[in-house]
């Protein structure tokens, strides 16, 4: 099971990827693994040497009664102090942001795969859109010929 954020390669290029695990409860887990969580519009801030995920919708477990999480809390984020002190210094120096890229699980651990991204600009979305279209010309062209 993998929720990916298809947006983050087109809006943003990656400088760094981090490798993370997710403080949840225990509805969260279960409705993720139900498959009702997005990450489009989330992202991450680094708050008292500590990183947040701010924006992740996890759905409503259906079973959880009274039991069941708000939906876009803010999450902590599990990262070796090294990695939050480079994440904070490319965040404060080079004004990028902190976007999740991924989530899956890893032997039955929920984890989160962080990418240090910087904003494309417009002409740097249409360059992608025209470098899509020519590897899409190129690959039927192959099929064809062979």
């Amino acid at each position: 099971m993998e929720i990916t954020n298809r947006k983050a390669k087109f809006d943003y290029f990656i400088e760094e990827e981090y490798e993370a695990g997710i403080v949840l409860t225990g509805t969260e887990i279960k409705s993720i693994r139900n498959g009702h969580c997005n990450i489009k519009d989330s992202y991450g801030i680094v708050k008292n040497n500590e990183v947040f995920l701010l924006n992740m919708f996890i759905g409503q477990y259906k079973e959880g009664n009274i039991f069941n999480h708000n939906e876009t809390r803010t999450r902590k984020l599990l990262l070796h102090k090294k990695e939050i002190k480079k994440i904070s210094q490319a965040i404060e120096m080079n004004g990028l942001t902190l976007i999740p890229l991924k989530v899956y699980f890893k032997n039955n651990i929920l984890k989160v795969l962080l990418g240090v991204c910087k904003g494309k600009k417009q002409f740097d979305k249409r360059e992608t859109i025209k470098q899509r279209d020519i590897n899409r010309e190129v690959k039927k062209n192959l099929k064809n010929y062979s």
